[in-house]
């Protein structure tokens, strides 16, 4: 597992992850390449927390801990249900000025959806879950269809006003 590299501001501009103006310090996309093992939930949730951490991203706890959570559940997920077409997932982190995007992405076709709160299951709400986190913080959760016939999940969470130096 490893962290292969970011994508240049400009070049994620043109994706809608982030703006395209002059990039301040912490702006950035990152993308990870993993196996679909579990292993990488912890390894991705660590990853990105460090990550964060060091570029000095402008994160109060409640929403770096709502972040860490939906890669969690995001990645657990392209682990238990989309390994078998998908052995490897990718996850991308986007920060922008004014949010940070996070997403998984997998070669498995099924484009899951939020499931009904019931008290009587003790899984399958994961998805439930990073939507309303996101709901919670202002931002939203989208599935989404990739070229390839795979699927990718993305949230997206306001980081709140910009300090200035």
């Amino acid at each position: 597992m490893e962290l292969r590299g970011s994508v240049p501001p400009g070049r994620a501009a043109a994706h809608g992850t982030a703006p395209a103006t002059v990039p301040g310090p912490y702006e950035e996309v990152w993308r990870l390449t993993v196996p679909a093992l579990d292993a990488s939930v912890p390894w991705v949730r660590h990853t990105v927390r460090d990550l964060l951490a060091g570029e000095g991203v402008p994160l109060d706890d409640d929403l770096r801990h709502g972040v860490l959570v939906i890669l969690s559940e995001l990645v657990t997920n392209a682990v238990l249900h989309a390994a078998v077409l998908s052995p490897e997932i990718t996850v991308e982190v986007a920060v922008g000025a004014d949010r940070i995007a996070v997403a998984v992405e997998d070669n498995h076709p099924y484009r899951p959806k939020a499931l009904e709160t019931d008290h009587a299951r003790t899984g399958g709400r994961g998805l439930l879950l990073v939507g309303t986190i996101a709901a919670e913080a202002g931002g939203s959760c989208v599935v989404a269809q990739t070229p390839g016939g795979g699927k990718v999940i993305r949230a997206v969470l306001p980081l709140g006003t910009r300090l200035l130096p």
